[in-house]
């Protein structure tokens, strides 16, 4: 899989473009105040430029050194800073507690792989920090507009509630929504959408 993304992420073209996703342009607001961000599985970086240009302090996560490259690119073209940390989720450590908030778009990871990636974003947060989230759904294999083609890389709205059952939800929505990202994410898709405070 690693070279597969590295070599997807290995050209000029941003391949997810280079604006934010918009549900987390749409919630920024549920990050002001909260300086630190982590940034997980962050591929080309569009979503930390975003949220740097907005004032906060970002690291991003990701185990492809394109996409890490990419994100540097960004960072430099629209005049800010964003620190870049090489990691595999499923077997690499990540900080405990170190930032305000953390975010994640479409992470794929397997269903066995799933929770453990999500308690690493948990705690990479301090309390009364907030995680941000929009992960496709079992059912965008309907769609076919984006993301992964098999079962077991879609997430399950039950798993996800399952998780958070300590944590106040602070948003939570699963349905359709239309994304325009680069040439790889493209019309209608079914998707799940998380905001919680740990």
């Amino acid at each position: 899989m690693t070279n597969l993304w590295n070599e997807r992420f290995n050209t000029t073209e941003y391949i997810y473009g280079e604006e934010p996703n918009a549900f987390i342009k749409e919630y920024t607001f549920q990050l002001e105040n909260l300086k630190k961000v982590a940034a997980f599985a962050e591929g080309e970086g569009r979503n930390a430029i975003f949220l740097a240009k907005s004032g906060h302090d970002v690291t991003t996560f990701d185990y492809v050194e394109s996409g890490l490259n990419k994100t540097v690119q960004l960072a430099e073209k629209n005049n800010v800073k964003v620190k870049t940390v090489q990691v595999d989720l499923l077997e690499g450590s990540v900080p405990n507690e170190q930032f305000d908030a953390a975010i994640m778009v479409f992470g794929h990871f397997r269903k066995e792989d799933q929770r453990n990636v999500f308690e690493k974003i948990l705690k990479s947060v301090k309390p009364g920090g907030k995680i941000m989230m929009e992960l496709y759904s079992e059912k965008q294999l309907d769609y076919r507009t984006g993301g992964p083609k098999k079962l077991e890389m879609l997430y399950k709205p039950q798993d996800i509630l399952d998780w958070c059952e300590n944590y106040k939800i602070v948003h939570f929505f699963v349905g359709e929504q239309s994304r325009q990202e680069g040439t790889l994410h493209t019309g209608l898709a079914h998707v799940i959408q998380l905001i919680i405070e740990k």
